[in-house]
């Protein structure tokens, strides 16, 4: 059986928690990192990830703008 919940890019790892505490900071969720995520609504945790999404497109568009003309 194949896991694919691994990361691409293992290396990562604490610049995306960074991100997310970021993200979260600027949402006004200022106790993102010890809150319990359980407890938080489904469109809570869905604007952290969202904005974690649309954040990283845009840094790949930039990139990749840079790269092809």
């Amino acid at each position: 059986m194949t896991n694919y919940n691994q990361k691409a890019v293992p290396e990562a790892k604490a610049a995306l928690k960074q991100m997310k505490l970021e993200i979260a900071n600027e949402l006004g969720m200022s106790n993102y990192d010890t809150a319990d995520k359980g407890n938080m609504t489904a469109r809570q945790n869905g604007y952290v990830g969202g904005y974690m999404t649309k954040k990283l497109v845009e840094m790949a568009e930039k990139q990749m703008s840079g790269q092809q003309k």
